[in-house]
């Protein structure tokens, strides 16, 4: 008899979100993961439930990311009851601040793209000057030329939504194996052994939730996922007093207090250290929009390393030439997590993944290398 219903192999918010969805479904789970000395984007993302600046020329990633926005508050109370553990989720909206007024141009271009592609569902925005704006944030600086503003963003705590995640996976049963660093994956279709550490571990189905990891672990299963490192640095102040009713693109205040600023978007391989430019470049567009933000103190930086697909978009497939092996991978981790613990989850049990679902399929890249 197979170890377990499924396998997933990575514990990050990727990975453990589709683990708990398949428990919650009463599937037997395992969750193999190589543990914090992984690459885990889980401790560096920065935390935003994020709608507005998603699925530009790709209604379907709108459409999911909008669905798991929907989904969030759900998913957080959910957890909240099963574990005793607060994500931080909340959802007033979001705002995306201007500094010139190309860039407000260019803003309310693409809002309007994302209203026009999002068909028969409305897309409500607006693009607010600085007199609504300070309405709205008093603390915005005279810089700002105004900001797009969604009420479908929002943002969560992603160490206390991982944390979450893992008891509330524990708690029903779930087998975790940390220090799992996988070995060999021997692939049927729907019969997979996964050795890790001399160890085996059988299960008609495996999930590919490993981040950076898919790459080689696709290969074992017949899948192409060819995602790279893209580097984020973040900065994080001391904490306040409640001044960030709402968080922006770049700039939120924490449920905790702290303000956390970022994020930027390097090519560096796979260095996560941090850089005196790329912190000194974040600080200043952050004093330009908050200018109290001058006085306030920097306790900590880090950097992170996101899973990016050539094209930015998630990668969600079941290999053809092993059914019963699917990848879930994307560097929306925090906003996505809902779509894949409440409705990812189902279609990996499903044994097919949905026809919305196919324009994440690897077949793009084919696609991509012919070009």
């Amino acid at each position: 008899m197979p170890d377990f219903d499924a396998i997933v192999i990575g514990g990050g918010l990727v990975g453990t979100a589709v683990a708990y969805g398949l428990i919650r479904r009463g599937q037997k789970v395992g969750v193999l993961d190589e543990g914090d000395i992984a690459y885990r984007a889980s401790r560096g993302n920065f935390g935003l439930v994020w709608v507005q600046s998603k699925g530009f020329g790709v209604p379907e990633y709108q459409r999911w990311t909008r669905r798991s926005s929907e989904d969030w508050a759900g998913f957080s109370t959910e957890l909240l009851q099963e574990t005793g553990i607060a994500t931080g989720h909340e959802r007033p909206g979001g705002l995306t601040p201007c500094l010139t007024e190309s860039e407000f141009d260019k803003r309310q271009q693409l809002m309007e793209q994302l209203r026009s592609e999002a068909g028969d569902i409305p897309f409500e925005f607006d693009m607010l000057r600085p007199a609504a704006l300070k309405k709205m944030l008093p603390v915005i600086g005279p810089d700002v030329v105004g900001a797009s503003y969604t009420p479908y963003d929002g943002h969560a705590n992603p160490l206390y939504t991982l944390r979450a995640l893992h008891a509330a996976l524990l708690k029903r049963g779930g087998h975790y194996v940390p220090g799992s660093r996988i070995e060999n994956i021997n692939a049927a279709p729907r019969q997979f052994s996964v050795t890790v550490r001399g160890e085996t571990f059988s299960a008609p189905r495996v999930v590919l939730g490993a981040g950076l990891g898919n790459k080689a672990l696709g290969a074992m299963v017949g899948l192409n996922v060819p995602v790279r490192p893209l580097r984020g640095q973040i900065i994080v102040t001391e904490r306040l007093q409640p001044v960030l009713p709402m968080p922006t693109l770049m700039i939120r205040q924490t449920v905790e207090g702290t303000i956390m600023i970022g994020e930027s978007r390097e090519e560096a391989g796979f260095d996560d250290a941090t850089s005196p430019e790329i912190i000194r470049t974040l600080a200043e567009r952050a004093v330009k929009t908050f200018p109290f933000l001058r006085n306030v103190r920097i306790v900590r930086t880090w950097g992170a390393l996101r899973v990016m697909a050539p094209d930015g978009l998630p990668v969600y497939e079941q290999s053809r030439e092993f059914p019963g092996a699917f990848v879930c991978t994307c560097h929306s981790g925090v906003t996505l997590a809902a779509a894949h613990a409440l409705h990812y989850a189902g279609y990996v049990i499903d044994g097919a993944l949905p026809p919305e679902l196919a324009r994440f399929s690897t077949e793009r890249f084919n696609v991509l290398a012919a070009a």
